[in-house]
């Protein structure tokens, strides 16, 4: 897999350079996200919360929370506790400050670290989530290899991220707006040019579909599966331990 790093003249390491870019764009990030999507990506994480309330977690941990808006939703599990873990903490701090407006700090707990070494027990959560966070691991295969350890017996690990549509117009319609479209948006209302060509980038050679799917099985979760969205621009991915 080609590793895209946000900051191509930068000798930090992708880790460092996607912390740097989430706390250059945290505040814009929000507003952005649902004028990039056309607010499709609320229906999304909509549909991710609904298969974690089916496990009935009591437990939860988002990781790559970003500003915490699948975190906040994730509250409707009726999970007694959920944990936002992100490598930003200008996003971090976003998230904080709409957690408190929805007086949900007693529910959500919102921590700075690094999916690829969690400091969490093994075996402690019922329920691990990422939204438009896996394509932003340094190495794939670690973080989802923490995930693992840190995911109960039985627990639900779910996935939302980019897919490339593979039917036509859509494929051609996708490639066009993502190439094109995208980027000037993100040079239009960004004070970061680069993030947003790295988002589209990053999402453009990330493995999709099957590809993922086997990924996940070979670091050793079960019950994989892949679910396409919205003529599949994006995909929810389900797996256990």
């Amino acid at each position: 897999m080609t590793k895209v790093k946000p900051y191509k003249n930068s000798e930090l390491g992708k880790k460092e350079q996607v912390a740097n870019m989430f706390d250059n764009i945290s505040k814009e990030y929000d507003g952005l996200n649902r004028v990039i999507s056309f607010g499709i990506d609320v229906k999304w994480r909509k549909k991710v919360v609904k298969i974690v309330t089916s496990h009935k977690p009591g437990n939860v941990l988002d990781i790559a929370t970003g500003t915490g808006d699948l975190a906040i939703n994730l509250v409707k599990t009726g999970a007694s506790k959920i944990v936002g873990l992100d490598i930003s903490q200008g996003m971090l701090d976003v998230g904080k400050q709409k957690i408190s407006k929805r007086q949900l700090s007693d529910s959500i707990d919102m921590i700075l670290g690094d999916s690829e070494n969690m400091p969490f027990e093994d075996h402690t959560f019922d329920a691990i989530t990422v939204a438009f966070g896996v394509r932003n691991f340094e190495t794939l295969e670690k973080g989802l290899k923490e995930i693992l350890r840190v995911l109960k017996p039985g627990g639900v690990f779910v996935i939302l991220e980019t897919s490339v549509p593979t039917k036509t117009p859509y494929k051609q319609g996708y490639r066009f707006y993502t190439k094109n479209i995208l980027p000037m948006i993100g040079k239009l209302f960004s004070k970061d040019r680069l993030a947003y060509s790295y988002l589209c980038e990053s999402a453009s050679v990330f493995p999709y579909g099957e590809a993922l799917n086997n990924i996940l099985r070979e670091i050793g979760f079960i019950n994989v599966e892949d679910n396409p969205q919205t003529f599949g621009v994006a995909t929810i991915y389900t797996a256990s331990k």
